[in-house]
């Protein structure tokens, strides 16, 4: 038996063995990939990019020295059309058509969003296109909370959804699905994180996600959670 190669040696949540009798078919052709030391993430969202190497990079550069790129840093250039009904299906989508370009390479996607309750659900998978993908997140935050106006807290209740989709050169397709719950505030709070983290309240802690430290907003996100919970089943198959 032996450790899974993702994780850090003295990482005691993930020494778990990976059994080598219990290892799926094209195994061999998936760790060839994976010795190309790449992982490619199919985004050019630079705010989506430093989460990830911050909730991915200790672990994954340990020893393996594994590198993460964006579409862009790999020098790929493709238009992909999300029109999935749901954020698991948009994330595969993102990650078939990268996948396509560059077969030999584990491929990441993500899809995530903003849910509020009142607002049946919206803005939900259209998030990044809501009133405009050219559109600020300063007019999209007002905006919310204009329609929000005069609703009360108990019913400004809201979820930020992460789905995270990876392509293996052996043609599987893995996908995990996290969520936080919190309300809609009533004005923007904060400078850090990025898009809607500034009116998603965290009743817990009493403040916005965008008034976080890095470091506590990646240990209770939604996207902290699905790339933890992603980079544990890819140690069940690597």
């Amino acid at each position: 038996m032996q450790f899974c190669r993702f994780m850090k040696k003295n990482d005691k949540k993930c020494m778990r063995p990976c059994i080598h009798s219990l290892r799926p078919a094209g195994f061999g052709k998936v760790w060839q990939s994976f010795k190309m030391k790449k992982i490619i993430f199919a985004t050019g969202n630079q705010g989506k990019m430093k989460e990830i190497r911050e909730i991915w990079g200790d672990s994954l550069l340990q020893g393996e020295e594994v590198e993460i790129l964006s579409m862009k840093e790999a020098g790929i250039q493709t238009d992909i059309v999300e029109d999935g009904s749901s954020f698991t299906e948009n994330a595969v989508i993102k990650a078939k058509a990268v996948a396509a370009l560059v077969p030999d390479a584990i491929v990441m996607a993500d899809d995530s969003g903003l849910e509020i309750d009142y607002l049946n659900k919206e803005p939900g998978i259209y998030s990044a296109r809501y009133l405009g993908e050219n559109t600020s997140y300063q007019i999209k935050n007002a905006n919310l909370i204009e329609r929000l106006s005069g609703v009360p807290e108990e019913k400004r209740t809201a979820r930020f959804v992460c789905a995270i989709a990876c392509a293996l050169p052996d043609g599987r397709m893995l996908t995990e699905l996290a969520t936080i719950e919190g309300r809609i505030g009533y004005e923007e709070r904060g400078k850090n994180g990025f898009g809607f983290d500034p009116i998603f309240m965290v009743p817990e802690y009493g403040v916005s996600t965008a008034e976080l430290s890095e470091e506590e907003k990646n240990r209770i996100s939604h996207r902290g959670k699905a790339l933890r919970a992603m980079k544990e089943k890819l140690c069940s198959v690597l």
